[in-house]
Formats: C-alpha cells, structure tokens, sequence
C-alpha cells in the first residue's frame, strides 16, 4: 500500500538502517483540501451548501458565537468572490 502511495507521489520514503521512513509530499492543508473536494463531488453533487449543512446538522455541540460569526464571515466573502 505504501508503494502505490509513492508511486502516485503522495509519499516519499528515506532509507534508515533496516527501515524505510516514510513522509507526506504534501502538506497537510493541501491534502485535507483535496480529500474534502472529493468527498463534496462524490456525497453531495459539488455542493459545498449541502455539505456544509450536513455538517451543521450532524454535530453534537451548538455553534459558538465565534464559530458562528466565522461561518458568517465566509459565506460573505465567497458571495463576494463569485462562488
């Protein structure tokens, strides 16, 4: 498994004595993004809306009047930006 990973260039591996080492190529931001694409194109059509709202309605804690204030901040800022 850790071979096919390398060879899509997601790892990278050092040889250390008898053991490989291995280690992302990618940062974890990046991947964490590219993971979430797939996840809203594959379970929710592209829609980052229904994603989001599914996320809201799953969680066990009420949103913080930071996290709120947030969430506010960058639905304001993608309509914005076009998205």
């Amino acid at each position: 498994m850790l071979r096919l990973l390398e060879d899509k260039g997601y790892l990278t591996h050092r040889s250390e004595g008898i053991r490989y080492l291995y280690s992302p190529t990618v940062s974890q931001r990046s991947a964490r993004r590219v993971a979430l694409q797939h996840l809203v194109r594959t379970f929710f059509a592209g829609s980052a809306s229904d994603a989001a709202a599914t996320l809201l309605e799953m969680s066990d804690a009420p949103l913080t009047d930071e996290q709120a204030a947030r969430l506010s901040a960058l639905i304001r800022d993608a309509k914005k930006g076009g998205r």
